[in-house]
């Protein structure tokens, strides 16, 4: 079959914590999907986030980018269903994208390199934040490993900068294929998934100190219709403490959470949401397997 130079395949984006890789994802989608946050660890489990890319010489492909967990290592359990996830994502794609800040130490990189033989390309990010002598200098520092990656692109996802390049040499390592999903779409999440991490987002961008990361949500009830969804969620905590930091005085802090959620939603589904939270504690849940399994990170293979 002639495919007529069409291209397809899975992209996993790796890194360590607040490299950048959910903003950059956002920004090729041209739309907030991914969670942004700006502490370390918000992305939790892999989402795909699918980017069609074209051409001035007619060349058109489907990058299914799927957005990892940040690759550390902690002993806490969720933190090992995390790196584990982000491993699967590396064994299961067609390439691999290596993101780091630019100020980050190559050490990293090292680390990464003891983790997989997967093909890659590395991307330098938030050059915006740097100067010229700092980037050349960081560049030149990882050439000593230049057989080891396909191609090193610096970028900028605020300023934009590289962006199309960036995806053009993507696009050159995918195998040659059709579509894998309608051509139509942004991601292969249902919307009540997307619902679920705008909640923790906003969880993640309200609150400080410990309660984000032991925090979850889960939403009990959801009625979509063509002009209103209806969204019924309870957010997790594991203290009493910590839950009446969560509804705030006078519950200003869960209203807060609520409206910045709902907000978000409404701009991604062009339709007016309705959304109701409520706060319980759970001790422990994110301690003990089975607890996890029931909030879906699932530390079978």
């Amino acid at each position: 079959m002639d495919l007529g130079g069409f291209k397809a395949g899975f992209v996993a984006v790796v890194g360590r914590p607040n490299c950048g890789k959910s903003t950059l994802l956002n920004k090729l989608l041209q739309l907030d999907i991914a969670l942004v946050s700006h502490k370390a660890n918000a992305t939790r489990k892999r989402m795909n986030l699918i980017v069609p890319f074209s051409d001035k010489n007619g060349n058109n492909a489907q990058i299914i980018f799927v957005d990892t967990p940040g690759l550390h290592r902690q002993e806490k359990l969720l933190n090992q269903f995390m790196l584990k996830d982000a491993l699967r994502a590396i064994s299961d794609c067609d390439l691999c994208v290596f993101m780091a800040c630019i100020h980050d130490s190559i050490k990293h990189y090292e680390e990464f390199l003891s983790l997989t033989d997967k093909p890659h390309i590395v991307i330098l990010s938030k050059i915006d934040t740097a100067t010229q002598e700092e980037i050349l200098k960081k560049i030149q520092d990882y050439q000593k490993y230049n057989e080891k990656f396909l191609s090193l692109i610096p970028i900028s996802s605020q300023k934009s900068l590289n962006l199309e390049n960036f995806l053009a040499e993507v696009s050159k390592h995918l195998p040659d294929s059709p579509p894998l999903f309608d051509t139509e779409i942004l991601t292969d999440e249902n919307m009540k998934q997307i619902y679920k991490e705008m909640i923790r987002e906003s969880v993640f961008n309200n609150l400080s100190d410990e309660i984000p990361y032991e925090s979850d949500v889960r939403i009990e009830k959801f009625i979509e219709s063509a002009h209103l969804d209806k969204v019924f969620a309870k957010v997790f905590v594991e203290k009493e403490s910590q839950k009446s930091m969560v509804i705030g005085k006078n519950a200003q802090t869960i209203k807060r959470i609520g409206k910045q959620a709902r907000e978000k939603m409404e701009l991604l589904s062009q339709k007016k949401v309705f959304l109701q939270l409520n706060v319980f504690v759970q001790k422990s849940w994110s301690k003990e397997k089975e607890n996890l399994k029931k909030f879906g990170y699932d530390f079978e293979d």
